[in-house]
């Protein structure tokens, strides 16, 4: 983890100067007889705000892999003298057949179709079932017929 926090912390470095470039940049004087666009000058607020926010993302990722770093033994990556085959393994367990994914999906387009069209109750209706095949997803092996305590 500990590579990890060090890219997000040099990208959050990165926005940051960039926002404070992209501010000095962006302010001028104006014309004092005004422009044909109406623009009287002065720092463009919407992006030098889009790059501090990006900053400040990159930044609370970086505090989370840090934090992480601290409690957590060296990998493999982490390490100087790490070899390529110490990493190797079982990475974690993926259901093998599993439908939820495909309700989560399905629920999300619905969701999706709803914001589009700013159908309130068919964004609130997508939402919800999102909610639902989500737990679905997560407690499917706690439950019914896959439970470890079903089949004794």
């Amino acid at each position: 983890m500990r590579t990890e926090y060090k890219i997000f912390a040099a990208v959050a470095v990165f926005l940051f100067g960039a926002a404070a470039v992209y501010g000095l940049y962006t302010l001028n004087t104006g014309n004092a007889s005004g422009t044909a666009d109406g623009y009287e000058g002065g720092t463009e607020w919407v992006g030098v705000v889009a790059l501090i926010l990006s900053g400040l993302l990159c930044s609370m990722c970086a505090g989370f892999f840090w934090f992480v770093a601290r409690r957590i033994d060296l990998r493999p990556e982490d390490r100087e003298d790490g070899e390529i085959a110490e990493g190797a393994g079982e990475v974690g367990f993926f259901s093998p057949g599993s439908y939820w994914p495909f309700g989560i999906a399905l629920a999300a387009a619905v969701a999706g179709i709803g914001l589009v069209f700013w159908m309130w109750w068919l964004l609130a209706f997508g939402l919800v079932c999102v909610i639902f095949a989500s737990c679905g997803l997560l407690f499917e092996y706690y439950s019914g017929t896959r439970h470890p305590e079903a089949h004794l």
